[in-house]
């Protein structure tokens, strides 16, 4: 269900597209949900800004299901079977139904809650949690203590003197039988104080129709709780992070200070790569084994090869890099740059579509764009490739063990040949064939004595008139 405004967020996007650990609430649901199911056998239930929500999560191959007017979790559902009837989709022996701004839930969790469900014979399965105060939560009223069976469920206004104290809350997730499900959605009502409807009054129909609504405790209540406010949002962020770093720290990879880390629940790292404090690692990076990652730099969507060096303060967005490169300090490798193995980028450089074969090296302070540059090729100081003409991106191919000298331009489009050289401080705007020496720069004029005569005409300018 991922049809609410999210009012209390205070926010113009719809409440399940906020993020937490890397990506949207809703789109951890639906990885959750995955993992019973096919993508195309998950149905997400929009209303509030619909269109954003389905242009967000569209390439999660989930169905959408519009609920145009939002009148409550039980009128969610009444559209849900009215999409059924109308589509003429099968239906599931079972239902699940999930909350979509609930991140944190566990595959495992909605395993068990399938799987007792169906030991159970239920008709309905609430799965539930007991938090340190219950206050504001709907409770779930068991027919006696310590056994599967409720009786109810039980919003927090309609609560009775004895029932305030029962600790035991409804998280807003179910598994259903789908037929004893929808035998019930059109015998719901509004008479509540929010004049909705309530899937939760579904449990108190099947009861009375003698049909078994069991509960099923999850072990942690904060994989059942969602957010309604911007900070209750950050806690969750904080506590899907400190389980992705212990995860990794569990598979072998050393962090420093991990709760200084900001690590996507996506990310992928191998053993013995060590994380140093601050750093950031975002999307869907995957990084190697026996790779450093120094403090304060920010990796989004890349892929690092093994024993690769990141050296402090780099930004790596959508890059590829091989075994045994070494970056920065302070490099800047934007998408679609591919570092070869065992080549430098250093400190103050920047890379964009780029291929930079392995072994090459670019030290300092070097723009490359729109290149791709061979094996073993030398690129000094203040290189620049030229590749934007104001109206179109233009190619630089520079071949392999060549050497392009400090602080030289080379004008796209361009060839460089194999073991070519290009003397520091020039422009090319000219192919260089292979092995040959090109050179671009005014001939030095030197004038003797030239500064010794200037200084002294500034000196008779500048004296008093007697």
């Amino acid at each position: 269900m991922a049809a609410g405004k999210g009012t209390r967020l205070k926010s113009k996007r719809p409440k399940v597209l906020h993020e937490i650990g890397g990506r949207s609430l809703l789109l951890h649901v639906i990885a959750a949900a995955k993992s019973l199911v096919p993508a195309d056998r998950i149905y997400c239930v929009i209303g509030h800004e619909a269109d954003m929500v389905r242009h967000a999560v569209a390439h999660a191959g989930v169905h959408f299901v519009l609920q145009a007017e939002q009148r409550g979790t039980g009128h969610a559902l009444q559209t849900a079977k009215a999409h059924f009837a109308a589509t003429g989709d099968p239906l599931p022996q079972n239902l699940i139904v999930l909350s979509g701004d609930a991140p944190l839930i566990r595959p495992e969790t909605l395993h068990s809650l399938v799987s007792f469900h169906t030991e159970q014979h239920a008709a309905m399965t609430i799965l539930t949690a007991v938090p340190p105060d219950p206050t504001g939560y709907g409770r779930v009223i068991r027919a006696t203590p310590n056994v599967p069976d409720v009786t109810a469920i039980v919003e927090q206004k309609s609560l009775s003197p004895e029932q305030k104290n029962a600790p035991e809350i409804n998280s807003g997730i179910y598994c259903f039988n789908t037929a004893a499900l929808f035998s019930k959605l059109d015998l719901l009502s509004t008479s509540n104080a929010h004049g909705e409807y309530y899937l939760t009054d579904v449990a108190a129909l099947l009861v009375a129709d003698n049909q078994r609504v069991v509960a099923i405790q999850a072990d942690s209540v904060d994989e059942v709780l969602g957010a309604n406010t911007i900070a209750e949002m950050m806690h969750l962020d904080a506590a899907m992070r400190l389980a992705t770093a212990s995860r990794l720290m569990a598979e072998g990879v050393t962090i420093f200070r991990p709760e200084t880390c900001v690590i996507d629940a996506e990310v992928q790292v191998a053993p013995d790569t060590i994380i140093e404090p601050y750093v950031q690692i975002l999307g869907a990076t995957r990084i190697g084994a026996d790779c450093r990652i120094r403090s304060y730099s920010v990796i989004h969507s890349s892929e690092l090869g093994e024993g690769v060096l990141v050296r402090n303060g780099c930004i790596l967005d959508g890059a590829t890099i091989g075994d045994g490169a070494v970056l920065g300090p302070y490099a800047n490798l934007r998408p679609e740059s591919h570092i070869g193995a065992a080549a430098h980028v250093g400190n103050f450089c920047e890379t964009k579509k780029i291929t930079l074969g392995a072994g090459s090296k670019a030290n300092h302070l070097t723009y490359l764009g729109d290149a791709v540059i061979g094996t073993g090729v030398n690129i000094g100081a203040g290189v620049i490739t030229c590749n934007y003409d104001g109206v179109h991106k233009h190619t630089t191919i520079i071949g392999d063990h060549s050497f392009i000298g400090s602080d030289s331009t080379l004008v796209a489009p361009i060839i460089v040949g194999e073991g070519a050289y290009v003397a520091a401080g020039s422009c090319i705007t000219e192919e260089v064939p292979n092995d040959a020496l090109a050179f671009g720069r005014a001939r030095q004029v030197t004038k003797s004595g030239w500064a010794a005569t200037r200084r002294e005409t500034i000196r008779a300018k500048q004296a008093p008139e007697s």
